[in-house]
C-alpha cells in the first residue's frame, strides 16, 4: 500500500505527515471529540473522506461556526427522518441551518399541532440513541430521479442544481453547484439504510454527535419563498454543542420573548396595530405619543446644535421622480404600486432623498453655503411582505430621521468623520453604547448598481477612512451596498446582547448627477455636489421598538411617560401630593396623582407594572415635615426627603438622562 503526504494545519502552526493511502480525515484526529468535520485544501469534507496526496487538512471543531452549521444541518436531516417515520406520507423540502438553529419544509395534510412536535423530538432522541452513520455517496441527476421519484420537491431541486441560489433559501446546502450527492443514514449495527435525503453535506459522523437540540415551533412557508407555490409546513429547531448551552440559549429566548416590543407595548397601552389600518401601520397611543415626541424633540435639539436645516416634503409625488431618482427601476419591489388620477401615475413616497434633490435644485447654489445639512422627519411607505412585518421594527410605514448633506469633495472626508461621531454620540444618549460598524460595498459582477467604477472606488475609501478613524470593530459587507453608493451601518448590541442595525451613512455621487445638482464654485464654474445620505435612528418607530426592547419597557426617566406618580396613604393626603405634583409639573416634569380607592399597595404594584420611575409616598410624617418618600422600579426607598431636595433630584435625574 502507497503512502500519501498531508498538511496538517492549525491556526498558524503546520505538520506535516505521510499516511498510508485510504487514511481518512478522522484518522488525523483520534480522540478529538470535538472534532466533527475537516476543512480540505478549502472544502468542507466529511471526517470520512479519504485523503490525497499534497492536501492540507484543517480540523473543524464543532464550535465553531462551520461546525455549529453541521450540527444543525445534521440535527434537521434527524428531524426530517422522525417526521417521515411517524408521517409517512410527508414530503421533503429542504432543511438548511440557519442562525442558532435549523428548519425543514415538508408538504403534509394538515399543519403540525404542539403534540405532534412533542413526538417528533421524542422520536429524534431515539435516532440520536441508535448512532446511526452519515453516508455519503455520489450520484446522477437520472439516477437520483429514479430513487427519489416519491419526493416531488426533490426532483424539483435536482433541475436547479447550478442555479440553487435563485431557488431558495437553503437549497444551495441540498444541491449545491458541483456533483449531485444523496446522504443516507445506516444503522450503526447491521449497515442497512434507515432515512436518505439528496444533500450536499457535510455532516456529522455519527447521531451520535448530536449533544443538545430542541425543536420550537412551526409554522407555513412557500415552496421556495414564491406565494404561487404550494404552502408547506415549516419546523424550526435548535443545535447547541452542549446542554448546557442549549439552557442558556433557551432563557435568552425566554429574556427576549419577555422584552418583545409589541407585547410590551400592548401592555404598557403605548401603540397598537388596527386590523383596519392594515398589516405593518402603527398608531401611537398618548403615553406612546410622549415617548416618541421626547425622542424627537431632543433629536431636533441636537440637529440644530450641530447646524441643520429643517424641511418638510409631502407623502405623494409624481412617478417620474423615482425614475429620475433611480428607485422605480431599482427598488420598485419594496414601493407600493402606482395611483393614478389626472392621467399619470403618482407614487406613496419610499425615500425622502429625491425631494430634498428638488429643494437643493429650487434656486442656484453657492460653495460659501455648503455644506448644506437638511434634515427631516419624513414618513414614508415601503411595500413590505405580510410575512416579514414584524411590529415596529419591519413595518410599511414609518417616519425617518432622514438627513442629506450636500458638500465639496474637498469637505468630505471632514463631514464624513463629523457626522459619524454626531451619530455614535446621539446613539449612546439614548442609552446604546456597544457598536460595531459595517461597510457595505458593490459586487462589481452585480447589474443592480449605477454609476462609474472611480466613484465607487472614491466613495468606498472615503467612508472606510472616516470608519477606522473611530476606532470600533468594521465588519465588511460586500454586495450590500444601495444601488447608488457604498454605506456603513452602525451596528448596536442592546440589553442581552442582540445586534440591531441602526443608523446608516451613504456617499452618492450618482444622484446628484441624475437630477443635475450644481453649485457656483469659488472660480465661477459650475461644479456638482457629492451628496451624503444620513438617517441617524433608521426610524423613529424602529429605534422607539429597539428602545422598548433594549430597557424592557423600563425607559430612563426622561423619556418615561410618566415620569413621577403620587401614592397617597390614604385620602388626607392627597391634596398635599396634589401640590407637590403641580410643582414638580411647572419644573417640567410629567407627575399624576393616583387618588384611586385602591389600597396603596395595590397601587405601588400597578405603578411597577407600570415602570414609572418614581413612585413618590406620602403619609403623616411627611405631612407634618413637609417632606415625601421615594419608592424606585427595583424596590428600594428613600424616605423623608424635603420637597425641594426631592423636586431637584427629579429634575437632576430627567436632565442627565440617567436610568434609574
Amino acid at each position: 500500500m502507497s503512502d500519501v503526504r498531508v498538511i496538517i494545519q492549525r491556526d498558524s502552526e503546520r505538520e506535516e505527515r505521510v499516511v498510508t493511502t485510504g487514511t481518512t480525515a478522522a484518522d488525523l484526529f483520534p480522540g478529538e471529540r470535538a472534532v466533527v468535520a475537516a476543512r480540505v485544501d478549502g472544502q468542507l469534507k466529511d471526517l470520512a473522506y479519504a485523503l490525497g496526496e499534497g492536501e492540507v487538512v484543517e480540523p473543524v471543531e464543532i464550535s465553531s461556526p462551520d461546525g455549529l452549521n453541521i450540527l444543525r444541518h445534521s440535527t434537521a436531516h434527524v428531524m426530517a427522518q422522525a417526521v417521515q417515520e411517524i408521517f409517512p406520507e410527508a414530503k421533503l423540502g429542504i432543511g438548511p441551518p440557519i442562525k442558532d438553529g435549523f428548519y425543514y419544509d415538508f408538504d403534509v395534510e394538515k399543519p403540525f399541532t404542539p403534540e405532534d412536535l412533542k413526538a417528533v423530538e421524542k422520536k429524534m432522541q431515539e435516532i440520536q440513541k441508535r448512532g446511526q452513520r452519515f453516508s455519503r455517496r455520489v450520484t446522477t441527476d437520472e439516477a437520483a430521479r429514479v430513487e427519489l421519484a416519491a419526493e416531488p420537491y426533490k426532483i424539483e431541486l435536482i433541475g436547479l442544481k447550478g442555479k440553487a441560489a435563485d431557488a431558495a433559501e437553503g437549497a444551495d446546502a441540498e444541491v449545491g453547484t458541483g456533483e449531485l450527492t444523496i446522504y443516507d443514514n445506516l444503522d450503526a449495527k447491521t449497515g442497512e439504510l434507515c432515512w436518505k435525503d439528496l444533500c450536499r453535506g457535510p455532516h456529522l459522523p455519527t447521531t451520535r454527535y448530536i449533544p443538545a437540540f430542541k425543536l420550537m415551533r412551526s409554522a407555513a412557508a412557500y415552496w421556495r419563498g414564491s406565494e404561487k407555490n404550494p404552502q408547506l409546513q415549516r419546523i424550526y429547531g435548535t443545535a447547541w454543542p452542549t446542554k448546557d448551552e442549549l439552557k442558556a440559549h433557551l432563557e435568552f429566548l425566554a429574556e427576549a420573548e419577555r422584552r418583545d416590543h409589541r407585547k410590551l407595548g400592548a401592555e404598557l397601552d403605548l401603540f397598537s396595530f388596527p386590523d383596519e389600518l392594515g398589516p405593518g401601520l402603527a398608531v401611537f397611543h398618548p403615553k406612546g405619543g410622549v415617548i416618541r415626541k421626547e425622542m424627537e424633540n431632543y433629536s431636533r435639539r441636537r440637529h440644530e446644535e450641530e447646524g441643520y436645516e429643517f424641511v418638510n416634503t409631502p407623502h405623494i409625488s409624481k412617478e417620474q421622480l423615482f425614475e429620475t431618482s433611480g428607485h422605480l427601476p431599482h427598488y420598485s419591489e419594496s414601493m407600493f404600486p402606482p395611483i393614478e388620477f389626472d392621467g399619470q401615475n403618482y407614487r406613496l413616497k419610499s425615500m425622502n432623498c429625491p425631494m430634498h434633490n428638488l429643494i437643493f435644485k429650487s434656486r442656484g447654489r453657492s460653495y460659501r453655503e455648503l455644506p448644506l445639512r437638511l434634515f427631516e422627519f419624513g414618513t414614508v411607505y415601503r411595500y413590505e411582505k405580510s410575512g416579514v412585518v414584524h411590529g415596529l421594527t419591519r413595518s410599511r410605514g414609518f417616519t425617518q430621521d432622514d438627513s442629506h448633506i450636500y458638500c465639496t469633495k474637498e469637505q468630505m472626508p471632514e463631514e464624513l468623520g463629523s457626522l459619524l461621531t454626531f451619530v455614535l454620540d446621539l446613539l449612546r444618549d439614548y442609552g446604546l453604547d456597544d457598536f460595531e460598524l459595517e461597510l457595505s460595498t458593490r459586487d462589481p459582477e452585480s447589474d443592480k448598481f449605477i454609476g462609474s467604477d472611480e466613484d465607487w472606488e472614491e466613495a468606498t475609501d472615503a467612508l472606510r477612512r472616516a470608519a477606522e478613524k473611530q476606532g470600533l470593530p468594521l465588519v465588511p459587507d460586500p454586495g450590500g451596498a444601495a444601488f447608488y453608493g457604498p454605506k456603513i451601518s452602525v451596528q448596536a448590541k442592546d440589553a442581552i446582547g442582540r445586534s440591531w442595525q441602526m443608523s446608516t451613512l451613504q456617499v452618492d455621487f450618482n444622484q446628484p448627477k441624475r437630477f443635475g445638482l450644481e453649485y457656483t464654485a469659488a472660480d465661477g464654474s459650475k461644479q456638482q455636489p457629492v451628496m451624503l445620505h444620513r438617517a441617524l435612528f433608521g426610524s423613529i418607530e424602529r429605534f422607539f421598538g429597539v428602545l422598548l426592547e433594549h430597557y424592557a419597557g423600563a425607559f430612563p426617566a426622561w423619556l418615561a411617560p410618566v415620569q413621577a406618580v403620587g401614592i397617597p396613604v390614604g385620602d388626607t393626603h392627597v391634596p398635599y401630593l396634589e401640590e407637590f405634583a403641580a410643582e414638580a409639573r411647572k419644573r417640567g416634569l410629567r407627575m399624576e396623582v393616583d387618588s384611586s380607592s385602591d389600597r396603596m399597595q395595590k397601587k405601588i404594584r400597578n405603578h411597577q407594572k407600570d415602570k414609572t420611575p418614581f413612585m413618590v409616598i406620602v403619609g403623616d410624617d411627611d405631612m407634618q415635615g413637609g417632606t415625601v418618600s421615594f419608592r424606585y422600579r427595583d424596590g428600594s426607598q428613600e424616605n423623608n426627603v424635603p420637597r425641594d431636595e426631592a423636586l431637584d433630584k427629579m429634575a437632576r435625574i430627567v436632565a442627565d438622562r440617567v436610568q434609574i
